[in-house]
């Protein structure tokens, strides 16, 4: 029987970007489990399953409008150096976290450091980019 929305599957992925990059990965862990068509993974993975069967390979390629969208250039904000903890050197690459205006926390990365401020990125790491996954079905629960 293969794969519709609704169905709750187990499968094992391999996560990597176009340029070979390895992203994340189920290798040494448990199947992803998830209900196809409930929104719990990105839109591009939740159609690439959709007609396996059980021990099905395959592998699926996403454009970044259906996995993580592009890259919100008004998420990349300039921040004072003089609001930082004293103790904080920032480096590039480095991940903090920001409150919003409601005290909610989110992750950001440093892609910059002046002499009187930082350049912080809030996008998802993966935003703008297009995905690769090597796909096993596991089993199919329902």
């Amino acid at each position: 029987m293969p794969v519709q929305s609704g169905n709750t599957i187990k499968i094992h992925y391999h996560g990597r970007l176009t340029d070979g990059t390895v992203f994340d990965s189920s290798n040494g862990r448990d199947p992803l489990e998830f209900t196809v068509g409930a929104g719990s993974v990105i839109r591009g993975f939740d159609e690439g399953v959709k007609g396996m069967t059980v021990g099905d390979k395959k592998t699926i390629e996403i454009p970044f409008p259906e996995a993580y969208g592009p890259e919100d250039p008004s998420m990349i904000i300039e921040f004072p150096k003089e609001q930082l903890p004293a103790d904080l050197h920032p480096e590039v690459g480095m991940q903090l976290n920001m409150n919003n205006s409601t005290g909610d926390q989110f992750p950001v990365v440093v892609t910059g450091v002046n002499p009187d401020s930082i350049v912080l990125n809030a996008n998802h790491p993966l935003a703008g980019k297009d995905l690769i996954f090597d796909l096993e079905l596991v089993e199919i629960l329902d």
